[in-house]
């Protein structure tokens, strides 16, 4: 009898399994660092018209040399005209269906490699992949075990004869997505590669998108996950060689701001080829479940009974989401379409439940809009060329990063939105690659010449939900940060069209000077600043029971900060150009070294810098942190800053028109060991060498504190 191996990491470290195949291995020579089947694939298979020097993209062919010198490709325009302004409407992220049963193997420990799968007599897993056109065989990428798997009340299968015997248990929600191509309109029907009504039609853009095999859900996807409810989500690689010019066929899903262990982060160095699977389980469970509070902690929900969850609540998140993050490649896929949402509801202690719409004080916690009234909304700006048929465009050669020309949300160029009158939650998110965003909203009355603000309240800031809630006029984000609004839509009567607009300036993809615009006089113009179009309908047809706005200003706090301990360790890092590179601490990123130890369990207190200015939003996997200084003066309770964060702005343009030249946080390191990365957020700075890894340890390591 041959049964998967148990669970051997609950309690120990692991050194990471990176990807050591000899097919996907970094190799280092002076001058580059990357994997020599990349080079030899992306140049035999470049879509048709790609020029050489953008084969798979400038990541993976620049020289990784300080010195290193790029001139940008020529400006491509992408096509418009005024009449296809706010006549689609903005797609709903369709939300993904769990499965009792996956199709192939069985959730297990155990990665299903082809080496397991030879050792034990098994039927290897065939299935179509769209990539190659073709049945092909599927094994899993995954190269470690899944840290504390049984402890989370899973059971391995097991196997007899090349027979399945025992199909084990897993515990929780299980998701099936396969990352694939597909033909995206982006513009309306009718759209001309010139702009005129009798041109040549826009060809559809080829997008790689999650698309959830058990709904059918695809494009801006998003999972509804629950604390206390663990997730698997199986991620099959179904991506073309042909890249039509950049991209790579490689892909990572990082769950950006989840407390999850390294093997299931999608970090940059564990990724999947096309005709491979990756099993990402996510425990969903809070920082400090096997450290600082092992029995829990109590919370006193708003219908004030007291209810006990693993970790500690404060540490409670809302609003995450995933993309792609394959080394050298993260703003190429992630451009190309690799980003959605994930939910996660904390119905288990009735706080943030997703169910504020319930008349049981039991059910609605903090009363939030939720189904219907609660829409995530994914902004990320595009260029679409005109001599290749509209088709969407990017330019690999600037390291500085790509601004493109035409903002769209949800994958759709100024799309509408139709509300009622009524509360709404808009769950908001910048997914770059390179642009910040400063939004607000408004409405013209009959008759007036200026335009009325409708303000909001933001109750979350990145992941988190904030300590209390802030009226606001609009709100800042730097790529990779969110925003949770609460908008009332039964401020303005029935007919009213209301504009979401990004006025902060921004002409050079280095960053921003945190100057804002006037609201552009036609909306419909390529560059104005009104991004959607919101037309507000009658009431709706049951009455509104969700908080509101100004009840959820009057609480005392929506979430404490959680406490955390004495700081035990001090580091610093300066994020800076380096020629066409971007480094930290002067250091290229190097896949092979691990730049800090900190020890599991412990709170260390970091300092960033930016050099020259530049605008540069930091990204660290895994922990969250607490901002205390910003240009060494203290965080304001009032200010955006006083929040758990995952994402921190510094540069220009960071606060207002300041320039934030550094920022100071405390972080507490828990409950997973292994190594994560931390990197600039503006992804094309992260694939051209500003990031570096951590690795959280136990006390016992060589290496502890280093």
């Amino acid at each position: 009898m041959t049964q998967c191996n148990p669970d051997q990491a609950s309690d120990h470290p692991q050194e990471p399994d990176i990807r050591v195949a000899d097919e996907r291995a970094p190799i280092n020579d002076e001058n580059v660092n990357t994997a020599r089947r990349d080079l030899l694939k992306l140049g035999a298979t470049a879509g048709a018209g790609a020029a050489a020097a953008t084969l798979g993209g400038g990541a993976l062919l620049a020289p990784r040399s300080a010195d290193a010198q790029v001139v940008p490709a020529p400006i491509v325009v992408s096509p418009w005209n005024t009449a296809w302004a706010f006549v689609q409407p903005m797609p709903i992220p369709g939300v993904c269906q769990p499965t009792s049963t996956l199709h192939g193997p069985p959730a297990q420990n155990q990665p299903w490699t082809r080496d397991f799968v030879t050792a034990n007599g098994l039927t290897p897993h065939v299935r179509n992949n769209p990539g190659h056109g073709q049945d092909e065989e599927y094994y899993e990428a995954r190269a470690e075990l899944h840290q504390r798997w049984a402890e989370f009340g899973n059971v391995d299968p097991v196997y007899e004869n090349g027979q399945l015997v025992s199909s084990g248990q897993f515990n929780g929600k299980m998701y099936e997505l396969e990352c694939r191509e597909a033909d995206w309109d982006f513009y309306p029907p009718g759209a001309t590669v010139n702009g005129q009504p009798n041109g040549q039609p826009i060809l559809p853009s080829k997008l790689w998108i999650y698309h959830d095999l058990n709904s059918n859900a695809a494009g801006v996807v998003r999972i509804n996950a629950r604390y206390g409810e663990p997730a698997l989500v199986r991620l099959y690689n179904s991506c073309p060689v042909d890249n039509r010019g950049f991209g790579i066929d490689n892909c990572t899903m990082h769950l950006h701001n989840a407390h999850n262990p390294p093997e299931s982060d999608g970090g940059p160095l564990r990724w999947s080829i096309s005709g491979e699977f990756f099993d990402y389980w996510y425990p969903n469970v809070r920082a400090g479940f096997a450290s600082n509070y092992r029995n829990g902690t109590t919370y006193i929900g708003p219908d004030k009974v007291a209810r006990q969850c693993p970790g500690d609540y404060k540490e409670t998140q809302s609003t995450l989401w995933f993309h792609d993050h394959r080394m050298d490649f993260t703003a190429q896929n992630t451009y190309k379409g690799m980003a959605s949402f994930y939910t996660l509801f904390s119905d288990d202690i009735n706080l943030d439940t997703g169910k504020g719409n319930s008349s049981k004080l039991a059910d609605r916690g903090l009363g939030l809009p939720s189904g219907e009234y609660d829409i995530p909304i994914l902004l990320a700006d595009k260029r679409f060329d005109p001599t290749n048929g509209g088709e969407l465009y990017m330019d690999v050669q600037d390291f500085n990063g790509f601004l493109g020309d035409l903002v769209t949300c949800n994958f759709k160029i100024k799309p509408y939105l139709n509300v009622q009158r009524r509360r709404y939650r808009f769950r908001l998110l910048n997914s770059g690659p390179s642009r910040y965003y400063e939004l607000s909203f408004y409405y013209r009355k009959p008759g007036a010449r200026t335009n009325t603000p409708l303000g909001f309240v933001r109750i979350a800031n990145d992941g988190n939900l904030l300590p209390k809630a802030l009226g606001l006029g609009s709100v800042r984000l730097g790529v990779a940060e969110r925003a949770d609004i609460i908008l009332d839509f039964a401020e303005v009567p029935q007919g009213t069209i209301v504009y979401m607009e990004n006025r902060l300036d921004q002409v050079t993809p280095e960053g921003n000077a945190g100057v804002l615009r006037a609201s552009s006089i036609d909306p419909k113009q390529r560059d104005a600043t009104q991004i959607l179009q919101i037309r507000v309908g009658g009431l709706s047809g049951s009455t509104d029971i969700s908080t509101s706005k100004a009840k959820l200003l009057a609480m005392p706090t929506l979430l404490p900060l959680p406490v955390l301990p004495p700081v035990t360790r001090t580091r610093a890092f300066s994020f800076t150009a380096a020629g066409a590179q971007w480094v930290v601490n002067g250091q290229l990123f190097d896949p092979d070294v691990i730049s800090a130890f900190p020890i599991e369990g412990t709170c260390e207190e970091w300092t960033y810098t930016s050099g020259g200015g530049w605008s540069h939003p930091i990204h660290i996997h895994h922990e969250e942190f607490q901002l205390t200084t910003r240009n060494a003066v203290p965080v304001a309770v009032s200010s955006e800053d006083y929040s758990r964060k995952d994402v921190v702005r510094i540069g220009n343009g960071s606060v207002g028109i300041l320039n934030s030249g550094s920022i100071t946080f405390r972080i507490q390191f828990r409950d997973w060991y292994g190594d994560y990365p931390v990197h600039c957020h503006n992804v094309v700075h992260e694939d051209h060498a500003m990031m570096f890894r951590f690795q959280i340890v136990p006390p016992t390591d060589p290496n502890a504190g280093n």
